[in-house]
């Protein structure tokens, strides 16, 4: 990550303004509302617009899609710290229901995952953490389900 990113994204309230104006999101209509202080969750949403609508009336799913796309990365690059590489590997969504009106998701990295991650990963190692997250309306129905595949190692040297 280049300084100038990185020193974009050094605080939470920083990333999550930055997030939220970065062209994808601003386009979609996608906010991040929340980043903890300690990069252990975060929370997006997505209001449904003419702009992110298809043609049947629902939430265009490449929206739903890019919702979720960087967010674990992001928390867990802060969380690791410099030392480690940390890439998207692969992902898939799955769609439930329509989605309509306001969607969001929550993001949860808990210090145990984090410890298991740095631990798997001590002596060099990739390791391929796998995580799946909701995608909920504003009743708390279940829109879509993504699973997300990360690529983490500790730089060598």
């Amino acid at each position: 990550m280049n300084s100038t990113v990185r020193r974009w994204l050094a605080s939470a309230g920083a990333m999550r303004r930055v997030l939220s104006t970065f062209a994808p999101y601003l386009g979609a209509g996608i906010r991040v509302t929340h980043i903890a202080e300690d990069f252990s969750s975060a929370r997006v949403e997505m209001g449904q617009h003419w702009y992110n609508t298809n043609y049947v009336g629902t939430h265009f799913g490449g929206s739903l899609y890019s919702m979720v796309d960087p967010m674990y990365m992001l928390l867990l690059m802060r969380r690791l710290g410099n030392d480690y590489i940390v890439w998207d590997k692969s992902a898939s969504i799955d769609f439930i229901r329509p989605g309509k009106g306001k969607v969001m998701a929550r993001f949860e990295l808990t210090d145990e995952r984090v410890d298991e991650i740095r631990a798997a990963t001590a002596d060099g190692d990739k390791m391929l953490p796998e995580w799946d997250v909701e995608i909920v309306d504003e009743s708390g129905e279940l829109v879509a389900r993504v699973h997300k595949i990360l690529y983490v190692r500790r730089k060598r040297g």
